[in-house]
This record gives C-alpha cells, sequence and structure tokens, in this order.
C-alpha cells in the first residue's frame, strides 16, 4: 500500500471514530445502570442527642444530667463540636474514610408528636398525606433511562416509601415450614397461561435463592435483614435500590441502655450490609433516618419524650464523608422548637433530594415530581 492511500485510509478511519463518538457515548449513556441506593428508616424516633452528641454545647449536660454521663465507654469524636456514641464504632471508622456524614438538626417538616403519622409522611414525602404514593417509588419512577430498574422492599409488604410504581417487589424471611417443590411444580403449570402470574412467581422464587435458605428459618433481627439485603442488592438482577426498616427506638425510659443495644445492632447491620454488597458498596448510598427526634431534655425515667428535630445519617461507597453536615442552631431555651425540642434547621427531604439529584442524575424537574415542596442543597454528597 503507497503512504499517501494509507494516510487516507487513517484519516477516513479517524472520521468515523469521530462521527460515531456521540452516537456511542449515548448509547453507553442509556444502558448504565444508576447507582444503588438504600433507604432505612429507624421507626420510633431516634434520640439524635444521644446519638450525635454535641460536646461543645454548654447546655447539653445542664438538660441532660444523668444521660450525659451515662455512656459506658469514651464518646468516638468526629469533629470540635460532636462525637459519635460509642455503640457505633463502624460509623466511626466509615466517617474517618470519608463515607459518612451526619445530619444534625433535621425534620421532614411534620408538625406533630405521632409516631405512626410521622412515619407515614417521613415515608411519603408530600406535604398532604397521601398512602398510595411514596417518594423512592416516585424516583424510582423518573428513572426513564433504566426500564428494567427494580427496586425491593424487605418487609412483609410494600412499605409507604416505595408505592405508586410497579418495579417494586418485597421479600421477607418467614418461619412457616417450606412448600414441596411438588407444589411449585403445580403453580408453575397453572400459571402457564397467566404471564403476569407466571413472573411473579419465578421472581419470587429467584429473590428467596439469592437470599439463601437459611434466611427463611432466622428470627427477624435487623443484621439478618441487612445482611440478606445486601445479598439481594448484589446479585445481578437488576435491583437498582432498597428499603430496609429497624423499629425499637421509642426510649421513653431506661434510655442509656436501650439505645446503645439499638445502636450497636444498627452498627453491626450497615457492617454486615457492607461486607454483603462487596464491591458494590463503592457505588451505594445509604441514607438513614427517623420519623422526628426527641426532647432535649431528659425525662423522670431516664428517658426522652417525642420531639421535633433530629439526626440522619449519609454513608456508603459514594458517599462524600468526613464531615458533619446541617446547621447547629444551639440548645438555649430561645433556641429550641416550642420551648422543648431541638430545632430542625434543613430538610430532610432536601437531603435526600440532593442524592438523587447527585448519585441518581435526576434533574430538577425529576425531583419537583419526586419532591413538589423541597429541592436539592448545593452541598456535593456523592464522590
Amino acid at each position: 500500500m503507497k503512504r499517501r492511500q494509507f494516510v487516507k485510509m487513517l484519516g477516513a478511519s479517524a472520521s468515523l471514530v469521530a462521527m460515531q463518538s456521540p452516537v456511542l457515548a449515548a448509547i453507553n449513556k442509556s444502558s448504565k445502570k444508576p447507582a444503588k441506593i438504600v433507604w432505612l428508616v429507624l421507626r420510633g424516633a431516634m434520640d439524635s442527642l444521644h446519638t450525635v452528641v454535641p460536646v461543645t454545647d454548654p447546655d447539653y449536660v445542664a438538660l441532660r444530667p444523668k444521660l450525659s454521663k451515662a455512656f459506658k465507654d469514651e464518646l468516638l469524636p468526629l469533629d470540635a463540636n460532636f462525637a459519635l456514641h460509642p455503640s457505633l464504632k463502624h460509623l466511626h471508622s466509615l466517617y474517618k474514610n470519608k463515607q459518612m456524614s451526619p445530619v444534625v438538626a433535621v425534620g421532614s417538616g411534620y408538625p406533630k408528636r405521632s409516631h405512626f403519622d410521622g412515619q407515614d409522611y417521613l415515608e411519603s414525602g408530600l406535604s398532604t398525606m397521601n398512602h398510595d404514593t411514596g417518594w423512592l417509588g416516585r424516583a424510582m419512577n423518573q428513572l426513564e433511562l433504566q426500564p428494567n430498574s427494580k427496586a425491593l422492599a424487605v418487609a412483609n409488604s410494600v412499605p409507604i416509601s416505595l408505592r405508586d410504581t410497579n418495579k417494586v417487589s418485597s421479600w421477607y424471611p418467614t418461619n412457616l415450614k417450606d412448600a414441596d417443590e411438588s407444589i411449585y411444580d403445580s403453580l408453575m403449570n397453572l400459571y402457564q397461561d397467566d404471564e403476569l402470574l407466571l413472573s411473579r412467581l419465578n421472581e419470587g422464587l429467584n429473590t428467596q435463592q439469592m437470599a439463601g435458605e437459611n434466611t427463611s428459618k432466622k428470627r427477624a433481627k435487623f443484621i439478618d435483614l441487612a445482611r440478606s439485603c445486601g445479598k439481594l442488592l448484589a446479585s445481578d438482577n437488576g435491583t437498582d435500590c432498597a428499603m430496609l426498616e429497624f423499629g425499637g427506638w421509642d426510649t421513653h425510659n431506661n434510655q442509656a441502655f436501650r439505645l446503645a443495644k439499638q445502636l450497636s445492632d444498627l452498627d453491626s447491620g450497615i457492617a454486615a450490609l457492607q461486607q454483603e454488597l462487596g464491591e458494590h458498596w463503592q457505588n451505594t448510598v445509604v441514607m438513614v433516618a427517623t420519623e422526628f427526634g426527641r426532647t432535649v431534655k431528659e425525662n423522670g425515667t431516664g428517658g426522652t419524650d417525642h420531639g421535633t428535630g433530629g439526626a440522619m445519617f449519609m454513608l456508603g461507597g459514594a458517599v462524600n464523608g468526613g464531615k458533619v453536615l446541617g446547621n447547629w442552631p444551639g440548645l438555649k431555651a430561645e433556641q429550641l422548637f416550642a420551648g422543648r425540642d431541638l430545632m430542625p434547621t434543613t430538610s430532610t427531604f432536601s437531603w435526600i433530594a440532593t442524592v438523587l439529584q447527585q448519585h441518581w442524575q435526576l434533574s430538577n424537574a425529576d425531583i419537583s415530581k419526586v419532591f413538589p415542596d423541597a429541592k436539592a442543597y448545593k452541598v456535593k454528597l456523592t464522590a
């Protein structure tokens, strides 16, 4: 081949690649799976002031003379003003590795102190409560480039957070006796002419197999649920997000002992989730929230009562962590909400919207469909 012909062919090849590159980029963008999200609701209203402790606030000890001295071990330092409860050792290591950030003085905007209504409000994400639609379900519907995207609810039924989408399935361990294989075969034959029932049966059997047979016989401890959640998310089944629940946070009495146990179980569960996710951890954001906070003043039974402002956690390999987020309002009488609660200074829904925008690349228009009354913050939350 002559040199001139070779140069012409080389130029034509380069032009062809240049013409194709926008097309290839579009194909790659549309075929890329969205990053994973885990939404964890702590039911019962976790006491934020005993979890993310404001160690330099001068009013903390005066408001909590017993609880402030009830920690069995040294607090785990975060920055100059805050420290973690000593039970949260794994979360503290994530913080030091810049994979966790707590958000202080946060609230959903729910104006009352009812657990059930507060949880429904948190899951719906709307200022006017609607039990048929949830913010995570609406977010799933915005993933238009991912027609095969799926969500998993680790629960007996689909919680409010994941309602209003047809992309969700649920799984929960059971103590019931396993069905005989012949029953599954009979159901397969029965559903042969019903595409929807057949696909749901196959999906359920596949989910159970991926979760592991032994999980169905265990008591539903949080660490077991978190481990199964990680296993299911890590499997190659197109699941992009999951929801977990963890109850028992209503500490009206004996809070120091009870909360230490709860936080230890939470810490172990997060560690198990991370382990099972494996390499997927680097592309995961876990958002941990509770329906509201608790009173800043301890009560007469060694506990705290229903409050307003609380805390949430952002953690995962995809989190730009290692700092305490939110605005601290202070604990002086004039700084409290209704004279008794921690004042919320930022919105739970705006923090979630920030994750959805940065981690799932949802646009402002998409966010408005998920949270009509909240906007994303201009802070870099994901790595």
